[in-house]
Order: C-alpha cells, then structure tokens, then sequence
C-alpha cells in the first residue's frame, strides 16, 4: 500500500463543523461520523494515515479524550485499522457497501431493452457515412504498402499534432503516436514506463477502466481525492513529496466523472508539484472537446462570453515530464476506435518497441476516417455541444424534480453529472435500476477499496426523453431503497430479499 498521510491541520479543514445540532452528545460520535463519511466518500482514500489524536485535538480546539473516543469508535465499525506503534488509518469495511471495482463496458447486445447509463458516449454524429465515404476514397493511395503504421498516417498525425500547437503545446507530427483508443494509449505509458510495485498516482475518484489498466500491471495506485468544487492540491502536493510515484494520471478538463475543469491556477500548482518530483505524468484530454460553456468557469469572461480554456497542462513543465492521450470516442464516435498520444521525442522509440509486443498499427480506415471529421469538426462539435446542452437540462430538470435531496454540481462540460446521495446505497442502487430498466455505472467503480457508495454517475448522453424516463424508474428504485432505515447502514441484505437475484454491478467495465 502505498502511503498516504492526512495533516492534521488538513484533516480539520476537510471536517468543516463537525460539531452538527444532530449530535448535541457525546462530541466523539459527530468526529467519528464526520470521519466515516469522509472515508466513504473518498476524501479519505483507504489506507490514508490519520493525525496522532494530540495531533487532531489541537487542531480541532477540542480535547484529546474526544479524539481518542472517535477513533476508538471508527476501529470498532472497521473503518480505522492500526497495530501496536503504527499509526492508525482508514479503511472501508465490506458491510459499508459493495466493493464494485472494475471497468465500464457499454450494454452488451442482449441487454439493448435497458436505457444505458452506464456508458457516457454519444452515437455517431451526422457526416459519418460521409467521411467514411471519403476515406474510402483515399484509401487507394495506402494499398502499395504492408499497412501496419506503428506512428499513424501522416495526415492524421498531422491533424493532431496541430491541435496540440494551437491550444499553445508546441508539437511536432513525430511525438505524436496514434493509438487504438486513448485507454491503449495509457496501457502503452504503463507497460512502458512502470513496474510490478510501482506507485501510481490518480485523482480520486477517477476513470474506473485506467484504473483496471494500473492494477494489471502490478502497480500500487496512489489515491489523491478531489474536492467538491476543484482539486485537492495540499493532498496531490503531500502524496508527491511522500510517496514519489512512478507516474500520474490525471484528467484535468472535464474530469471523468466528477465534470470538474481544473483552472490555470491549479494547473500551475500541479505542473510545479509533478516537475519537483520528476513524476513522469499522463494527461487525459479525452473530453477536452465538449466544452458546453465557454465562459462560465475557469478560463471564460466574467460576462459569459466565449471564451478560451485554460492552457494544456503540462505548459511551462520540463518537456520530458508530461505526456497528453486523447481520442475521438467522446466527440465524435467509440465505434471508431482512434486515439492518440503526444510524447516527448526522446520517449517516443521507447514507446513504439514496447508497442510492437502487442500491435502493430491502427486501422487505416479508421485513421483517414478521424482526418475526415477531425477537418470538418468545428460544424460537428457545434452540433454536439448544442444536442449535450438541451440533454444535460433534460437530465438536471428530472433530477430536480424527482430526487430532489440529491446534490449535484452542473458542470461546464463532459458528458455527465456527478450525483452526491443522501445514503451510501449506490452499489444497491445499480443492481434495482436494473431491473427497472436502467444500466447504472455506481460510485466505488470510479475509485479504490469501496469508495464512492454514496455517489453515482449520471451522463446526459440519452435523448431527452429516456433521461426523463430513465430518472423516474431511478428515483422508484431509491425510494424502495432508503425508505426502511436510516441512511447510515447499507440496505444489502434487506433490499436482496425483496428483489431476488439481480444483475451483478461488478462485471466488468465503464465508458
């Protein structure tokens, strides 16, 4: 386990007024239930070593004795662990809730009578067939050759390699590498560059399916939470200093799931934090073309007029340190299976021989196909962001409406809203709503150890009206849910009784 260690001076901040009118007494029982949803909610990643109680005592203004009565509590529920001189830490207990860990697929074939919300991708926007078309036609011109292109096409690579210079990441068509997807380009950064025990460092919560890519390769995952409205650089600059890991993940423009932009500010702090450490890190750009409101958040006029993003992370940074993925799966279409990755050029032969255990090249129809939309994406991302504008107020109105006692933060763009629930039933929830109908990805895919059981991911990526249809039968399965007890305790095993058995949320896989 990698390690992680809480300041006390942190962990009162993230505690805020823990005294609550609920708890009029004892104090040590609000701590310790502050803390246990501080742990449920991934803010306390498992495995984060906690304060010495004199530690906390002093930083909270209240007395060791309550300090030390709150941990007593957390390790009699499982939720603290510690051995004799070590130092007590986190941890997730299986009763809290499911342990549903794991990647996102899209609904398998036989499961099309359910509304997927579980994939948060978009179908194939118009002009398809007719780029398909297009490629088809230029394809002739790549027939005289073996067609295995281990750096890509030219034309594409060219493509994106402007996109890259335009945003103010000066790029050349020789660091760029296309890839089958952006997940296969981040497969390809582990296989390259980390080993068996390894530290890897992520947001928390963050895209279930890199996660999956981390642990097959053997490394220690290294969990850095967010916060509600923005990163948690105290937390992702101690985890740096401490733990020094091998690489980090990190998707800063629409985050995958929370919808969080991290602003120039924090992209500072974070290309600071990343060059000290020389920790050799991945940007994840995936969503970076479904900015559905320029000018409401970081990067934008204060009046709401357009404006620009903030500059590429990893700008300023040693040029070595950071590596950026991207695909076409988000913007334009998954089934078309094109990604890409802008190296360093000194890292780019290493890459492209450990590549060569595994593949050969992308499709070059695919590639020609991406070239086709990639010149003609400004009309194409006008209308998708148009269409995932009147979709995400479709889904916030019936959300409003029907589970008001949700908290969500409506986001500037991506593709999904982040739903905070009022009780730890997520696992519990995905598994009902499917017998309702609904494909539901649940909080603890999106982080380590059980995480996440009161959050779900929700992507406006359906018309309209499924949403509308989709968050009704939701909203009936929660209610059976959360009506027999109190919000504290898991509803497993009494919700598996009265509904039997019921599709399994831990098979593999997230979008």
């Amino acid at each position: 386990m990698a390690d992680r260690m809480a300041s006390a001076g942190h962990l009162a901040g993230l505690l805020g007024p823990w005294r609550q009118a609920r708890h009029p007494s004892p104090s040590y029982r609000a701590l310790a239930d502050r803390i246990r949803v501080l742990v449920l909610d991934g803010r306390l990643p498992p495995g984060t070593r906690l304060p010495s109680e004199r530690e906390l005592a002093l930083a909270l203004g209240t007395s060791r004795t309550t300090v030390t009565s709150a941990y007593g509590v957390l390790r009699e529920i499982s939720f603290l662990t510690s051995r004799r001189g070590a130092p007590s830490r986190t941890a997730v207990p299986p009763s809290a809730g499911a342990r549903s860990t794991g990647v996102i697929t899209p609904s398998a074939e036989n499961e099309s009578h359910l509304l997927d919300l579980g994939a948060a991708a978009l179908t194939a926007p118009p002009g398809m067939a007719e780029a398909v078309a297009a490629a088809s036609e230029a394809l002739p011109a790549y027939l005289g050759g073996h067609g295995y292109t281990a750096r890509g096409v030219p034309a594409l690579r060219d493509l994106v390699a402007r996109r890259h210079t335009e945003r103010g990441l000066p790029t050349s068509p020789d660091q760029i590498l296309v890839t089958s997807g952006a997940l296969q380009a981040f497969a390809l950064v582990l296989r390259t560059f980390v080993s068996p025990g390894d530290r890897v460092l992520v947001e928390h919560p963050t895209y279930p399916n890199a996660l999956e890519a981390i642990r097959q390769t053997g490394a220690r995952t290294v969990p850095v939470p967010l916060a509600r409205d923005g990163w948690d650089l105290v937390m992702l600059e101690a985890a740096m200093r401490q733990s020094a890991p091998r690489l980090a993940y990190l998707i800063p423009d629409f985050h995958n799931p929370t919808g969080l932009l991290m602003d120039e500010r924090e992209r500072g702090r974070t290309a600071r934090a990343v060059s000290r450490a020389r920790t050799l890190t991945v940007v994840d750009e995936t969503l970076l073309d479904l900015d559905l409101d320029p000018g409401l958040e970081p990067g934008g006029a204060p009046d709401g007029s357009s404006g620009a993003l903030p500059s590429p992370l990893g700008v300023g940074t040693p040029q070595e340190a950071v590596l950026h993925i991207g695909s076409t799966s988000k913007s334009f279409w998954g089934g078309l299976g094109i990604g890409w990755l802008r190296a360093p050029l000194p890292l780019v032969a290493r890459l492209l021989s450990v590549r060569a255990a595994t593949d050969l090249g992308t499709s070059v129809l695919s590639q020609l196909t991406a070239a086709e939309l990639l010149v003609k994406q400004d009309s194409i991302l006008t209308e998708r962001r148009t269409v995932l504008r009147s979709r995400r107020a479709a889904l916030v109105d019936a959300l409003r409406t029907h589970l008001p006692q949700w908290r969500f933060a409506v986001p500037r763009g991506g593709l999904s809203l982040w739903c905070e629930l009022d009780a730890p039933v997520s696992s519990d929830l995905a598994v009902l709503a499917a017998q309702l109908g609904v494909r539901l990805a649940s909080g603890p895919k999106f982080g380590v150890d059980g995480a996440f059981e009161r959050y779900v991911r929700l992507p406006f990526t359906l018309p309209e009206a499924d949403l509308r249809t989709a968050v009704t039968r939701i909203a009936d399965a929660y209610a059976t849910l959360t009506r027999d007890g109190p919000h504290g305790l898991s509803p497993r095993s009494s919700a598996s009784r009265r509904i039997g058995p019921a599709a399994d949320d831990s098979t593999p896989v997230v979008t």
